[in-house]
This record gives C-alpha cells, structure tokens and sequence, in this order.
C-alpha cells in the first residue's frame, strides 16, 4: 500500500554524447562490386523471358468459337500436347481478319502469325476426339478435307529452370543477407563489410578528422578521475615530460563505477583531449556465433592500434568478454568468451611488445573480472568513478542547467540539496523534467516548484490523483504514512524527513520523503532507527486499528534485507561475532553451497528475526507514547494529502535527540491543547475610552 521511498542509486555522468562517424574508413571510394546486385540481375533476366515468352501463349477460347473456326475451314492443324489441351493453328489467310486482330496484338508480329493461336482445354482426350468429329460431321465438311489433331509431348524447359534455379537464388540472397548482418552491414571498422571480414574489428576510429567535441570541461565532477585520465593523456601530447626521468606510462586504465557516473563520458573526452588515434568498442563487439571470431577481432583490433601508435584503445563494458574464466554460468558449454579474453590478455601484455597503445576500459562488474586482467602491466590503474556529493551535484546542474530558460531566484545549492544519491544522469533527467513540466504549464521560465515535482516524478513515478481508493484505505494509508514520519521524527539517527504524501505515485498508495546523511560509515545505532522507523508504517496499523495490510510489502523487503546485512555481512550481531560471509570478489558467485554451516544459518535467521522484532516493538512503543500526534498528523494529511516537515514541527515541536524526552513532549501538547480549550477572556474597555473620574480610581 505505502512505500517508504528513498533516493535511487541510478547514475548517469552529466553531458551529452555526441557520437562521431563510424571507424574503419579513411576516405577511400574505390567502387566495389555489390554482391547484392547479383539476384537483382538475375530477377531481371527472368521477368524478361517470363515477358517475352508470354507473347507465345495462345488465347483459350470456348467450344463454340472452335466449332465456328471449324465450320469456316479457318483451322489449319490441331495438335494435342501432354493429353493435357488442344493447340488450334489458324491458316495464313484468315489472320488478317478483324477478328483475329486479338492474335496480332499480343505482342511480336512473326511469334503471332507463327501460332499457336488459340488454346483449347478439353476435359478429357477421348471425349474431345470424338466431340471433334461430331463437329466436323455437323458442319458438313467432306471426309478428304477434316482436321484431324495430332498428339505432341512439350517439356517446359523454362519452368523446369525455374523450378531449379528460383529456390537456389533465394537460398542465396538470404544467406548473402544474414551474413551481411552478422558482418556488420556495409560500415564497421576493418572494412567488415562482407562474410570475409566477419573477423575484423568493428572498433570506431576517432582521429583528426574525425575529431569528438567533447572534452574535460564538459565533464562536471569527477574531479580525481580526471586528474588520472588526464595524466595519460598529457604524457602523449608530452612523452619527454615523462621518459627523461625513466618513467613509463601505464599501459592500461579501468574506469571502474556505478551505472552512468560518467566512465564512458569520460572517456570521450579522452578522445577529444588527445591529438592522437582514438579507436572505440563495446566489449559485446567481441562475441559472435562462430568460433574464432572474437579473438580475430582482438588480433585485428590490436593490429590497428599498432600502425596507429600512439594511439588509446577504449573498451566499454569489459565484463562481456572479461568475465573470471572457469566461472562461466553455462558451465563450459560454450568457450568462445574464454577463448576471446585469452587473445585479449596476450595481446595487452604477451611476449611481442605492444609499445604506444594504451587501454581504457570501463565496467560497473569490476569484482568478476579475471585476475589477469587486473594485474599491473595489463591495467595498472583503477579509477572509480564514485556518485557525486553536494558540490559535484551543484556543478553539475550549472552544465545541465545551461540551455534551460530559468527564474533568476533558483538557487542551484538547494537543488543540490534535494538531490542526495543522485548521478549526472539522474539529474540531467531532473533538468529535462522539469523543462517538460513547466512547459506543459504554459511558463516562461523553470521554477523551483517545477523543479520539485519533476524529483518526485522521477523518484516516485507519475501521480494518479483519479485512482479509486475507498475511504477505509485511504484512512489506513493515511494512519500508515503518518507512523513513518511520527517514528523518523522522533528517532536521533533517522533520516529527516522532507514531505508525507497520500497521492498515489507508480506503484506506491502512498510516499514518505526523506534526505539522508551523505555519510561513509554508518553506525548499528543508525541502522537500527532506520529499520525503526521504516516498520513505523504497520506498527501504526496495528496500533490504530488492531490489524495490519498488504501495504507495508516494501518496507519488510527493506527491513529484511538490512537485518540480513547487519548479521551475515557486517559483523552487527553479538553471537554471530565479528564475522562476515560477503564475497566482494565474486568468485563465489555460481557455488552451491553457502559458507557456513546448517547451524549458524539457522542463528542468523534468529538473529534476525530478534532484531526486527526488537524494533518492531520499539516503533509501537514510540507510537504510543505520542498518539495524539500520531492522530493529528494522519488528520492532517486527509485532509491536505501531502504535508511538510513544517506541518511536524508544528506538531511535534523541533526534532529530539532522545526518544526519552517523549513524555516532555507529550506534556507540551497536552499544555496546547488546553490553551485551546480555554474559554477566550471576556474584553475590557480600552483605556483610551474609560472616564477621566474612572482611571484615576484604577490608579488609587
């Protein structure tokens, strides 16, 4: 029903891409043969014959047009072919008569005269014999002078031909066109552009002519990876820089991040910084159906690079072919990836010199990547490209924030607030959004408001205020959501809470908003006022209305998730100990069996279990103590549907430190509430108005 929303962790690095032209040409025009052109010569050759070979057919003609051919002794000879149809050859003399015009106009003048003219279907031979008699006979035509038909076997060679040759020449268009495909088309780098370069490298080639128009100063954050990058990148406009003191530049780089922090932006504007040849691929460019392939195109990929030295080669999304080998999930069923990786690894760090090629590569898997792979002399350098923190964010809005027409009051630094555990992504799409939203608004500028409902948008999916929702869950929604903003107000460690909404968003009935502490470590005491307060939603269901709903599904994956974390993986749990079975090399990634025993599996689940009751308990207790407020907050947000961290402090006064304090507050409420209920003091006659005799006794 509720969803106790918190910030994604999707990131995306700031700036647009700006793909340049496909590698692998240099210019050259030389006209090739199109293999293409083949079966297009060849339909053409058989509509042609088809065509001219129709202007032989004869015009069928019925029963009664033949007996008066018959009976005017215009029929010259009758030939039966295949026991299939009668054949009528009409004489010389008679063509040139207005109503054998129709013979004439088929086509080509001596194939016409020639005959046959006419075409007869019988539907049997012996019937037709004998019905060619009687006609003869009814017409009165002498014995000596009957048109007797003759029997004559025709093959037809052209249908046969066709029969042969059609099959076999879409056979080979479609094969010329899978393989076309599985080649790359008619562009790729290498020339792939035929079954005979399917091994070559598809890499995109980015050079002086080819120049990218990004470069460092559109990437906004990322301050410490760009300071690595751009060391290669100095060392190859300036080599001596380096080799006069002995040093090497190291062979390779691996951007290494979450989704979209920016490694394959960073790396164009590697490619826009570097006078030198840029080449570009996909780590999935590498895998193909046929073996062999993929380590023919790291041969041929790395064959260029070396004529083009110095040069930087960038793979993105290494973990396609980068993968642990032996840990393959199909189980040895298909080695190509293995065979790739393998080519790829003697080709960065073998026995020939690969001097002038220096590798980026990126992946957001960098813990099931090979151990060769990662070793120095192959990639020597890791660079983690980490989510950006309030000043990156601020930096990068002011990039996103450039063509947008915006209010000369927003404050970019309170964008960068609301905006915790976003990435460049994220907030390019914040930027668009609320573009969108103000437009759709018919405004002249981006407000902040737009600005706000395009986070909640994206965070919270699309509102549906015309959703049907009964009264009774929209008052257990409203009860539900009103338990996680009373526990997380209340707790030292929660993380303070933005807005409360009832509006149903995406999946959710219901959202509560919350800013976390842009923090590195966390505490046990955090971890557990954040479980608190996230079970906050069903205690107060339980508390209310003695039962409890299907709406707090999110909240116990979460919980569940965490208390699993706190026990199994960061050694949060007093029997457990000091013990942690997170594998952060993924080696153990298809393995069975778990690394502990039936025994401590079953303590961890009671571990567990103990911890979400114990603050399961805890959030009910706080409830209790502060039911009153618990009430008016759920009542207030019926009736406004959403309400604000202001509309808390009204309630509950300023966030405490100390749950124990809730009876002060408590005591403070009830003080309001009988202020209230006070009957208001009945008003004096100002002194302004009173008798000059009258002000004189009040001061006596």
């Amino acid at each position: 029903m509720a969803e106790n929303k918190q910030k994604p962790q999707q990131n995306k690095m700031p700036g647009s891409s700006n793909p340049g032209p496909r590698g692998g040409g240099n210019g050259d025009k030389k006209s090739r043969f199109n293999s293409m052109l083949v079966p297009i010569l060849i339909g053409v050759a058989i509509l042609s014959i088809v065509l001219v070979s129709s202007g032989k057919s004869a015009i069928e003609i019925p029963r009664k047009e033949l007996q008066k051919y018959l009976t005017e002794k215009q029929v010259d000879r009758i030939v039966i072919i295949n026991q299939s149809y009668a054949e009528i050859y009409i004489k010389t003399d008679f063509l040139d008569q207005p109503e054998h015009s129709r013979v004439l106009d088929r086509g080509l003048d001596r194939f016409a005269k020639s005959g046959p003219h006419y075409q007869y279907n019988f539907p049997s031979l012996e019937k037709f014999v004998e019905d060619l008699e009687s006609l003869q006979e009814e017409a009165g035509i002498p014995d000596n002078e009957w048109v007797d038909a003759t029997a004559k076997e025709k093959k037809d060679i052209f249908g046969d031909i066709i029969g042969w040759v059609f099959p076999i020449a879409i056979l080979v268009v479609i094969w010329i066109i899978i393989f076309r495909r599985m080649s790359g088309g008619a562009g790729g780098g290498g020339g792939a552009g035929n079954i005979f370069n399917v091994g070559k490298s598809r890499a995109k080639i980015f050079d002086k002519d080819t120049s990218v128009k990004i470069d460092f100063k559109d990437v906004a954050g990322l301050a410490e990876a760009k300071v690595e990058v751009m060391e290669i990148v100095e060392f190859l406009k300036k080599p001596k820089k380096y080799t006069e003191l002995g040093g090497k530049i190291p062979k390779g780089a691996l951007l290494v991040g979450p989704p979209g922090t920016g490694k394959t932006l960073l790396a164009k504007a590697v490619a826009g910084e570097a006078n030198v040849p840029f080449f570009s691929m996909s780590g999935s460019d590498f895998v193909e159906m046929f073996v062999g392939v993929g380590a023919s195109r790291v041969r041929d990929l790395f064959k260029q690079a070396k004529e083009k030295a110095p040069c930087i080669v960038f793979i993105d999304e290494i973990d396609a072919i980068g993968r642990a080998r032996g840990k393959n999930a199909n189980f040895g069923a298909n080695d190509e990836r293995e065979n790739t990786l393998n080519q790829l690894l003697t080709e960065m760090d073998g026995f020939a010199s690969n001097s002038g090629v220096i590798i980026l590569a990126a992946t957001n898997r960098a813990d099931i990547l090979d151990r060769a792979l990662l070793r120095a002399g192959r990639f020597d350098r890791q660079i983690h490209v980490e989510l950006p923190d309030m000043k990156e964010r601020e930096e990068i809005f002011k990039v996103h924030l450039k063509p947008l027409k915006l209010e000369k009051t927003l404050n970019i630094e309170f964008l960068a607030k609301q905006t915790p555990g976003f990435s460049g992504a994220d907030i390019a799409n914040v930027s668009n959004e609320a573009a969108l939203i103000a437009a759709r608004q018919n405004k002249k500028s981006v407000q902040k408001q737009d600005f706000l409902d395009a986070i909640d948008r994206i965070i919270g999916g699309l509102e549906k205020k015309n959703k049907i929702i009964t009264q009774h869950e929209k008052r257990t929604i409203a009860y539900h959501e009103a338990g996680h903003a009373t526990v997380s107000w209340l707790l030292e460690h929660a993380s303070p809470l933005l807005k409360v909404t009832i509006i149903p968003r995406g999946k959710a009935l219901g959202a509560a908003w919350y800013l976390p502490d842009e923090r590195q470590i966390t505490t046990r005491e955090q971890l557990l006022d954040e479980m608190c307060s996230t079970l906050g939603g069903r205690a107060s269901e339980e508390l209310i209305f003695g039962r409890i709903s299907t709406g707090a599904l999110n909240d116990l994956e979460k919980i569940t998730k965490q208390a699993y974390a706190m026990v199994s993986y960061f050694g949060l749990s007093d029997k457990i100990g000091n013990k942690s079975f997170f594998d952060s090399t993924g080696q153990s990634e298809y393995n069975f069996t778990k690394p502990y025993s039936e025994k401590t599996a079953e303590l961890i689940d009671n571990e567990v279990s103990k911890l979400i009751d114990e603050q399961y308990k805890r959030a009910i207790a706080i409830l209790k103590k502060s039911q009153k407020g618990l009430t008016r907050l759920a009542e207030l947000l019926l009736e406004k549907e959403v309400i604000f961290s202001e509309d808390l402090e009204k309630i509950f006064g300023k966030r405490i430190s100390n749950p124990e304090d809730m009876p002060m507050v408590e005591a403070a409420m009830e003080e309001k509430e009988m202020e209230k209920a006070k009957p208001a003091p009945k008003k004096t006659t100002s002194r302004k108005k009173q008798k000059p005799e009258e002000k004189g006794q009040e001061e006596n």
